[in-house]
């Protein structure tokens, strides 16, 4: 499973070079419980094909219907729901959620689709940009944005909404807690990239996920990471795990991160300076051990932790919020 914005991109992109008309939906914020963030997006034609999610269902077969019946022909509005009980039951959105979304109807041109190439490389690539939408008349644009900040900002003139690499998690190493991380991250909607030359672990597989049999370090080394990546180091071996650890903390992951007690996560931290020569900052970096301390045993249980703990950082939540 790719990441899904990238999938609804991808799709935008092949029906706009059909010609096709497409309405793009853009969560802009949610209220209540919601299943998706503000920033997901879906994209559908007016024979009512799509891609995407905004709510897990419901509001999905609303939104078609509307399309079907000739509804949002502007080129971009803003569209709420779950305004009424009512609604909110109809839709079965749980727990008095509600949805504000930006719905846009394109039409295919030249400046449209170098706009979703654009968007796709952004998601693909490094570089993260800020897309700007006119609600007057439909207007919409790019600049370079730094990572970090609200997914979505918006005022009755304009929604302004953050595009950047879609999120990765380098497993550096396979192991069992590795393998559950894979599980999870996928589920939570990462790329996964796995990397181990050893024969000995080769059966641990993850859905989706080809292992590459290369060292972590070189991928690393030979890709680098961009600022929405996660490396994991879960081996218990330095060869497998000092060596990504000391590529990975020279790009812009924003978590990095191996596995380990408390004592051997000194023991690291002493060899990669002495050895790594990597200095007091670098590493400060590494999230040793790695995961938060919910007391686990088993390598879901450690998985969950070090999942957890990535979407923390991700968010910007210090362990004192928890």
């Amino acid at each position: 499973m790719q990441h899904l914005d990238v999938i609804v991109l991808e799709h935008a992109l092949k029906w706009a070079r059909e010609h096709r008309d497409v309405w793009l939906c853009t969560v802009l914020s949610t209220f209540g419980s919601a299943p998706r963030s503000p920033g997901a997006m879906l994209i559908a034609t007016e024979d009512l094909q799509y891609q995407g999610s905004l709510s897990g269902g419901c509001v999905e077969e609303e939104f078609l219907r509307g399309i079907g019946e000739g509804k949002y022909r502007s080129p971009a509005q803003y569209l709420v729901y779950g305004k009424s009980s009512e609604e909110r039951e109809r839709l079965q959105l749980p727990c008095g959620g509600a949805l504000e979304l930006l719905v846009e109807h394109r039409r295919p041109c030249g400046k449209w689709i170098a706009h979703l190439e654009d968007l796709l490389g952004a998601l693909k690539g490094q570089q993260r940009l800020m897309r700007e939408v006119e609600l007057e008349h439909g207007g919409f644009s790019l600049a370079r944005a730094s990572v970090g900040g609200q997914a979505v900002t918006y005022n009755p003139k304009r929604a302004v909404i953050s595009i950047g690499p879609a999120m990765r998690l380098i497993l550096a190493g396979l192991s069992p807690v590795a393998q559950i991380c894979g599980q999870f991250a996928k589920t939570l909607g990462f790329e996964v990239i796995a990397c181990d030359p050893r024969e000995e672990v080769r059966h641990l597989q993850i859905d989706g996920v080809e292992p590459l049999p290369v060292l972590p370090s070189m991928y690393i080394a030979k890709y680098g990471c961009h600022a929405a990546t996660a490396v994991v180091a879960l081996t218990h071996d330095p060869k497998i795990d000092d060596l990504a650890l000391m590529e990975a903390v020279n790009t812009d992951a924003f978590y990095i991160g191996a596995m380990g007690s408390r004592r051997t996560s000194s023991a690291r931290a002493e060899r990669l300076t002495r050895i790594g020569g990597l200095d007091h900052d670098q590493v400060d970096r590494l999230h040793m051990p790695i995961g938060l301390d919910i007391g686990s045993r088993t390598p879901a249980e450690i998985a969950l932790a070090v999942l957890a703990d990535i979407m923390r950082v991700y968010h910007g939540k210090a362990r004192t919020q928890l």
